[in-house]
Parts: C-alpha cells; sequence; structure tokens
C-alpha cells in the first residue's frame, strides 16, 4: 500500500510539471474544463439553496402546508376561517395547526411615517416555525382571540433601524395602520418566513372560531403528529372534507377537498421543473468540455508517443503509464474545477441579481446561494468524475499497442494510430451533436419568451406610474370614507401638469388573483354558483389602462352606493356564460353566501370589456367581473383594505418617474400623511410577469452559446492539429501540382463532414428531446421547423470558419520546406 502511494505521489510531482512543460495546452484545457464545471456549479448552487437546504424551521420535514384540491390532478394555495377551524380540528393528524398571511402595514407616529411587511400569525405559529424571540415573549391564546389585545412583535431590523434598538420599547405602544399595539417581543435576527422581503413587524391572526366566513385570504401550515405519512394526513383530510361539504353544501365539486404538501415541496413546487430542465442543459455543456479536454489529451497523447516509449524501455509497465496519464487527468480537472467553481458562484450571483426570475428560497438579489459543504463537494465530485470521463480513453488510447514502436520510426513526431484519428472525430462528432441539442433548445426558449412579450395583454402598459398606500386603520373603516379618500386624492393627481389619467384598485392586471362566486339571476346557470376572477376598481379604471369596452358604458362617479349596483364583465364571461346572448342588462349575485361581509343584493351587467391578462401573459384570460370600489359593502371595504393596499395608477405624459415625487405629494397631502411604497411603473410589473421565462431563456442561451463555443474549439482545434500532421503530404500534394484550392477544400470537407455528421445526430436527438420542453413554451411548439432549420445551419456556419482558418493555412505550406520537414 505505501508503495502504491509513493507512485501516486511522484506522478502527482510529474503532473505537477505539465503547466511548464506545455503550458498552452495546460491552460487551455483548464479553461475549457473551468467552463463546463462552473456551470454546473452555478446551477447546483441555485439547486442546493432552493432544492436541497432543509428549511431552517425545527423538524421541517414534517411541516406540511394546506392546499385546496380543485378536480382531479389541481391545487390551490389558500384557506378561509370555515376552512381553517376544520383544519385546526384534526387533531389526530396535525398538531400547531397555523394560519399566517403576508402584507403591508403603515407604521406611524413618528417623524417618518412607514409601509413595512406585516406578517399576521396565529399563536401556534411561533412554536410550528420556532421563532426565535430575543427579547420579550410571543403571543398568548388570549391575544389571538376575535378582540383580543392588540400585540406586535418587530423584527430586530426594525428595532434597531426605528427604535435604536432600545430595550424599554417593551410594553410601550406603537401606532400600526393608525391603532395603538403594545410591543410584547423582539424577534431575533435572521428570521423571516423564506418570503422576500421579509417581514419587519407580526401580529396575531385572531381568527374567530366560530366563523363561516369562506373568504381566501391566508396561508396555513401543520406539523404532521409522530409517526404520520402524508398519506395518512391527506385520507384524514378527505373525511374532513365530507364534514365541510356537509356544513356548507354549496361549496366544492367533483374532485374538490382538502390535501397538504411538505412545506419545502410548496415553496419550490412551480421552480423545480425548470431547475431540472436547466440541470439537464448544463450537463449537456460539461459533456461537450469533456470531448474537447479529450481530444486536447488525444492530440499530446499522440505527441508523446516516444517519451512513453521510452518509459515502457525503461521498465514502466501499461499500468504505471495509465496511472500517471489518468493523474495528469485529474489534475488538469481539479484546476479547472477550481477556477470553475470560482466562475460558477461569481457568474449566477450576477445572473441573480440582474434577473432572479421567480425563483424562492434565493434571497435578495441571490444573497442566498452561496458556497457550502454540499457545493464544495459537488465540484469536487464532479471534477474528478469529468477526469475519468475525458482522461480515461486518452490515456487508454496511449498505453495500449506496441509501446515500442515509436523508437523505430524515423521521428519522433507522429500523428498517431488511425484508432486515435478515428477517436478524435467521433468526440468531434459527439460535441457537435450535443451542440445542436442545446442551441434547439435554446432557440424553442428564445422564440417563446419573444411570443410571450408579443402578447396584446389587453391593456397600455407604458406611461404608467403605480403608487401602493395601505388605508388599513380607524379613519378608512368604511366605503364612503375610502370613496372621499379616491375621489380628493384622483382630483388633486389630474391636475398636476402632465397627468392624462388616474384610477385606483387593489389589484392591477397581470396581477389579480382574488376570486369569488357568482350566480345569474335573470338566467341562473345550470351548474349554480361557479367560481370567476374579481376586481374592484374606481370610475376612470378602463380609460386609464385604455381597456376597450365592446358594448355598454364604464363607470362613473354616480356609481356609488347611493346608485343602483352595477357590474362590468370581460368577453370571457360572457362566451362562456352567455353564449350567443347579450349579457348587458341582465342581473348577477357575487360573492352570496361566501363571506358575511359580502353580502349584497343583485347587480345589473352594465358592460363587456375586453379581455386582460390578469394571471399572466401565458395564461389565457378568464372569466372576470370588475365591479366599482365605490360599491362595495362597508364590511367588503374594511376586509380589503385591512388585507392589501390600495393602488393609485397614473397616466402621463412626459416619463412617468419624472412626476413621482409631485405624485407622492399629493397622496401624502389628501391622505393625512400616509406613507407610498412600491413605486413602479407598468412597464416594470409587465417585465415581471414574464422574468420567470425570460430567466430561463437567458441561461439556456449561455449554455447554447458556450456549447458553440466549445464545439468550434473543437473543430478548429482537430482541424488545425490534421494540417500540421499532414504537412509532408500536402508538401508532396504540392509539389505534384495540386492547386490550394484543392488543398483548402480537402481540409475544409474532412471538418464539414464531421460537423454535418454531428449535426444530424443533434437533429435526431433533439426531436425526441424537446418534448420535455413542452411545459416551457409559449406560442412555439416543441418541433417548431424553423427552430430545427436555423440552429444546426448557424452551428455549421461556425463549423465552416472553424474548419477554413485551417485550411487557409494548410495552402500557405511550401512544398520544399514541408519535404525537408
Amino acid at each position: 500500500m505505501n508503495a502504491l502511494f509513493d507512485a501516486l505521489a511522484g506522478d502527482v510531482k510529474l503532473a505537477l510539471r505539465l503547466p511548464r512543460k506545455a503550458p498552452g495546452f495546460a491552460l487551455t484545457a483548464i479553461a475549457v474544463l473551468a467552463l463546463g464545471i462552473g456551470a454546473n456549479t452555478a446551477i447546483f448552487s441555485v439547486v442546493n439553496a432552493v432544492l436541497l437546504k432543509p428549511l431552517d424551521y425545527p423538524d421541517p420535514d414534517r411541516i406540511v402546508q394546506f392546499r385546496l384540491a380543485l378536480g382531479p390532478g389541481s391545487s390551490g394555495v389558500g384557506g378561509s376561517p370555515a376552512e381553517f377551524n376544520i383544519w385546526h380540528d384534526q387533531t389526530s393528524v396535525f398538531e400547531e395547526v397555523t394560519a399566517y398571511r403576508g402584507g403591508t402595514v403603515n407604521l406611524t407616529g413618528g417623524e417618518f411615517p412607514e409601509q413595512i411587511p406585516e406578517e399576521r400569525i396565529s399563536v401556534e405559529g411561533f412554536r410550528l416555525f420556532g421563532a426565535p424571540i430575543a427579547h420579550g415573549r410571543g403571543f398568548t391564546a388570549e391575544e389571538d382571540r376575535p378582540g383580543g389585545p392588540r400585540v406586535a412583535i418587530l423584527s430586530d431590523s426594525l428595532w434597531r433601524r426605528r427604535f435604536a434598538a432600545d430595550p424599554s420599547i417593551l410594553g410601550k405602544p406603537i401606532s400600526l395602520g393608525g391603532e395603538s399595539y403594545s410591543v410584547i417581543g423582539i424577534m431575533a435576527p435572521g428570521f423571516g418566513f423564506d418570503t422576500e422581503p421579509p417581514p419587519e413587524i407580526w401580529t396575531p391572526m385572531q381568527i374567530d372560531p366560530l366563523s363561516v366566513d369562506q373568504a381566501h385570504t391566508f396561508v396555513a401550515a401543520a406539523r404532521l403528529k409522530p409517526g404520520v405519512t402524508l398519506p395518512i394526513a391527506n385520507a384524514q383530510l378527505q373525511l374532513a372534507y365530507a364534514e365541510f361539504h356537509r356544513r356548507y353544501p354549496k361549496y366544492g365539486g367533483p374532485g374538490d377537498g382538502f390535501t397538504v404538501m411538505s412545506l419545502r415541496d410548496s415553496f419550490v413546487n412551480d421552480v423545480r421543473s425548470s431547475l431540472l430542465l436547466l440541470a439537464g442543459a448544463v450537463s449537456l455543456v460539461l459533456l461537450i468540455a469533456c470531448a474537447n479536454a479529450a481530444n486536447l489529451l488525444l492530440i499530446r497523447a499522440a505527441g508523446r508517443r516516444r517519451e512513453i516509449a521510452i518509459r515502457a524501455a525503461l521498465g514502466a509497465s501499461r499500468g504505471n503509464i495509465l496511472r500517471q496519464l489518468l493523474v495528469e487527468a485529474s489534475v488538469l480537472s481539479l484546476a479547472g474545477g477550481a477556477l470553475g467553481l470560482a466562475l460558477g458562484l461569481g457568474g449566477v450571483r450576477a445572473l441573480l441579481a440582474i434577473h432572479p426570475g421567480d425563483i424562492p428560497r434565493i434571497g435578495a438579489n441571490g444573497a442566498a446561494v452561496t458556497m457550502d459543504y454540499r457545493v464544495a463537494l459537488f465540484t469536487l465530485a464532479i471534477s474528478l468524475a469529468t477526469a475519468l470521463l475525458f482522461g480515461l480513453m486518452p490515456a487508454w488510447q496511449a498505453s495500449r499497442g506496441d509501446l515500442n514502436a515509436p523508437l523505430k520510426t524515423e521521428s519522433g513526431r507522429t500523428g498517431g494510430s488511425v484508432h486515435q484519428s478515428r477517436s478524435r472525430g467521433l468526440l468531434v462528432v459527439s460535441e457537435t451533436a450535443l451542440a445542436v441539442v442545446l442551441l434547439i433548445g435554446s432557440a424553442l426558449l428564445i422564440r417563446s419568451f419573444l411570443a410571450l412579450r408579443n402578447v396584446d395583454p389587453g391593456f397600455n402598459p407604458h406611461r404608467v406610474l403605480t403608487l401602493r398606500m395601505s388605508v388599513a386603520g380607524t379613519r378608512y373603516t368604511d366605503t364612503a370614507a375610502v370613496t372621499r379618500l379616491l375621489r380628493d386624492t384622483t382630483r388633486e393627481i389630474a391636475a398636476l401638469p402632465g397627468v392624462a389619467g388616474v384610477a385606483v384598485t387593489p389589484s392591477l392586471p397581470l396581477q389579480n388573483f382574488s376570486g369569488l362566486p357568482f350566480d345569474s339571476v335573470t338566467h341562473p346557470l345550470p351548474t349554480g354558483s361557479v367560481r370567476v376572477g374579481f376586481s374592484m376598481v374606481s370610475a376612470g379604471y378602463f380609460d386609464l389602462f385604455q381597456i376597450p369596452l365592446r358594448r355598454g358604458r364604464a363607470f362613473t362617479d354616480r356609481d356609488d352606493r347611493s346608485a343602483p349596483l352595477v357590474v362590468i364583465i370581460n368577453e370571457a364571461m360572457a362566451r362562456q356564460y352567455w353564449p350567443g346572448r347579450d349579457p348587458v342588462g341582465d342581473q348577477i349575485l357575487i360573492g352570496h353566501g361566501y363571506s358575511p361581509e359580502f353580502e349584497e343584493p343583485a347587480r345589473e351587467i352594465v358592460a363587456v370589456a375586453s379581455d386582460v391578462h390578469d394571471q399572466g401573459l401565458n395564461l389565457h384570460p378568464g372569466p372576470m367581473l370588475y365591479v366599482p370600489l365605490a360599491q362595495l359593502t362597508d364590511g367588503a371595504t374594511k376586509v380589503i383594505t385591512r388585507i392589501v393596499p390600495l393602488i393609485w395608477a397614473v397616466r402621463t405624459q412626459p416619463e412617468p418617474y419624472s412626476l413621482r415625487t409631485a405624485i407622492e405629494n399629493k397622496l401624502r397631502q389628501t391622505s393625512g400623511g400616509l406613507p407610498v411604497a412600491s413605486i413602479r411603473t407598468m412597464d416594470e410589473i409587465s417585465t415581471q410577469s414574464t422574468s420567470g421565462a425570460d430567466f430561463d431563456m437567458r441561461l439556456m442561451s449561455v449554455f447554447g452559446g458556450s456549447a458553440l463555443l466549445l464545439a468550434a474549439i473543437g473543430i478548429y482545434g482537430l482541424m488545425a492539429y490534421s494540417v500540421q500532421q499532414r504537412t509532408r503530404e500536402i508538401g508532396i500534394r504540392m509539389a505534384l501540382g495540386a492547386q490550394s484550392g484543392e488543398v483548402r477544400t480537402m481540409v475544409v470537407s474532412q471538418g464539414m463532414r464531421l460537423a454535418l455528421t454531428g449535426a444530424a445526430i443533434g437533429i435526431l436527438a433533439a426531436f425526441g428531446l424537446t418534448r420535455l420542453l413542452q411545459g416551457f413554451l409559449f406560442g412555439v411548439t416543441p418541433r417548431d421547423p424553423l427552430v430545427f432549420v436555423i440552429a444546426p445551419l448557424i452551428l455549421s456556419g461556425i463549423a465552416l470558419a472553424a474548419a477554413w482558418i485551417p485550411a487557409l493555412r494548410a495552402t500557405r505550406i511550401d512544398p520544399v520546406t514541408a519535404l525537408r520537414d
């Protein structure tokens, strides 16, 4: 064993001399490997942060999130007070059942009022999530009951930023939403529910245990009891849903029910397939890099045949030679891995900082994507595996056959065996084929992203500034007060020079996820009440966003609580529920039995609006109801303003941000000093809605470009080496009268045969593999003919350029010099 270690140590010493003996070869190999390993490290670091790192909660694998099964194979997150009370009673399978909801709240009372992220959470939540309270205490059961004491827990950052880390703040009142709350605790640093931005204050949820409210306004989670598995819990929930349906027969349909999913899976469910796709793509980049490195080693081994023969003559066995060559490959791969680790982590952090998409758990600008032992071990493992992958074949080729034959040749310069030449050609074909697969995948995602960006959203997002303001509190608790605020603010902002229109809504286009049940009074639906999209808007909303009305009239300032109740529906709703008929003039009931706060008389349909993409450009517009904010019940206004802020949308004639300060000042003046936050243009919101597709497209483009570059390097390297090894042959041909064009054609055709063979194989492979992209594409088929033609043509063009340069060099060979070589 000691002898083996000594031999390996000697091999390592020899391998470490390689950069000095052949610096060009070593640097090229390390750079190629660093590109492949770095790309894999980058993606793995994201996969590690999102999929592999455990949640920072006690016993995280037993924490589950409640979901609503919405027919076979479909589920959504959300819960109502009535549903939560059913879940809370399932004590045989769950413990620490918790409701929580993120939002914003106005912190006032100081010199600088501000809107801060708030988390409302029930009393069990601090035990469930292991909330580390550094000072003070958590909520009590009494404080979590409806009408209980108003108490709050501050985050460490808010405590330090707003209250100068003063410990005497405990027990003192602060003003949240215009109401007085007593501070009872300070959270330890770093606790944030894996949300972005993290909460800065926590308040009790205070759900009524007798509530029949069906409004889905929060999320619920629990811990499985010891010995309880997900299937057992889901089976119990089906029984619970039967009881729920018995109590509330109007809710639910065939295939509906309650279910739970592990909390981590719920977090990453929407991005898992995207990350796995990118991991598969980056693996192809590594294979291409390995093929390039293997070709480099084959070329170097061919030039070292005399050296290897001398070692064999001095007593080195084939095993010794094979081991030495594999150690050299390992040293190169580990050096490439070290460089790739730095490149990968730096590159992915830069990309996430620019455009992170909608990936959860990565922190602000990708701050949570860091190097830990998993990333380090992954890079080490992939470096060693890469060394074996690209080093084994060249080492085996170099150590096989008659090792003494090179000593009998006239010159130490030899091009190697025919078998080695075929191996090099096979590697070039392989990397070309892999590059075509990646190019086609990248092109499909690029075309999909362009199609997504070209979708007509149904409204005009340009030159619209949006500003969020929370009006929760004691001043705006009824519809009349909110209506006065809307009218006063709209009038003041509209009077500013450069303002073309103003509207208010709690939910902007592309961001509306609320829904309510409705039923037709004039022509009752055959299936009874159904759930559709629901949006509350001010007068001027349709004009501001330039949403056409196909028939009927828009809302006006006269549509308030003193006027007849009205509603506007979209075309998708008219097509689905009034096929072949004009719905204008019909009456519908909205939210009947959904929540006591939303109970109201029937509304008359006064218009049909064109469809707007309310849940993303990649989703077809669904049925949508629009009601005037000024006609909501007082209860509905109180619920909505407590949960979500109001959003002022202002269309401007100049660039929107140029009027930001003036608009903010008007909002603060008319609202009595309430803070304004989340100021963005609708163009920014539109861009954010496609950020996931944009992130996938960017990364796949980087991988496709890397594959193209590596394939070009492989073809160029092989052709350049081939010209060098055939110098004498080319000289003889030219001495015998061959024209430079013939020689150039010979070299180019050799390279293009390999490239075209690889391209053909790549097209066939992509034809089958692109079906895996089906779920990521929009507006383009997985086998788009244009992509399958253009991508191979691009690679063929680059391959032609890569082969043309060595071909030109071949035509400049002096026959006399070549014959003397």
